[in-house]
């Protein structure tokens, strides 16, 4: 598989294209600038098949329904966000411009394994940031899509109004992500790519220098 990054937004939240050899693609966080996403599906060949949410605040969001009225494809997410996408207050755009969407047609409840529209990949809930935060490990093929988990030389913001804590954030990382083989890429919301490895080594959080 393939795996294409565009930042959106004035956030610069990366909405990332898994794609497969035969061009099924499934999109990870839809952010901003549907016209970009579009224009590059089409410049592709992408056939997409489906649309992954990391987490439900307004900068993964902004794009979703511009990109299913075009390709009406299933959206996967977190059971405990469903109601953010159509709440400008959970979703943290009402302090911008008030964004609301239409609900998700699979409500994940259960992690571990599981296919999303022919995708295999491990899911897990690393809560912290918000409260559904959900990882995608694609061990298999080396990669990790984390949403705003963990960032390279950084990790997820927990003062927000829906954020839990430092601690449960941490904690989820260090089960779900530390766990992870050293090269393994890893894809986050915002910024560059990295890999365990250099985390581990680097990351003033997981070493506890700061917090």
């Amino acid at each position: 598989m393939i795996v294409y990054k565009i930042p959106t937004g004035l956030l610069s939240e990366n909405v990332y294209f898994v794609v497969k050899d035969n061009k099924d693609t499934l999109i990870f966080d839809p952010g901003a600038q549907p016209e970009d996403l579009l224009a590059f599906i089409q410049e592709h060949d992408l056939n997409p098949v489906a649309i992954a949410l990391t987490h439900a605040h307004y900068d993964h969001i902004g794009a979703l329904d511009e990109v299913r009225n075009v390709y009406p494809v299933p959206v996967y997410m977190h059971h405990i966000e469903k109601d953010f996408l159509s709440n400008p207050v959970l979703n943290l755009s009402s302090r911008h411009e008030p964004l609301s969407v239409r609900e998700a047609d699979v409500l994940f409840k259960e992690m571990g394994e599981v296919s999303i529209e022919g995708f295999d990949c491990r899911i897990e809930h690393v809560p912290g940031h918000s409260p559904g935060s959900t990882v995608y490990l694609f061990e298999k093929d080396g990669f990790a899509i984390v949403g705003d988990t963990l960032f390279k030389g950084g990790c997820g913001r927990t003062d927000l109004p829906s954020s839990s804590s430092h601690a449960e954030l941490m904690e989820g990382i260090n089960k779900h992500l530390m766990t992870l083989p050293d090269n393994t890429v890893i894809l986050s919301g915002h910024g560059d790519q990295t890999t365990i490895q250099q985390e581990r080594a680097t990351n003033p959080y997981l070493n506890g220098v700061t917090r």
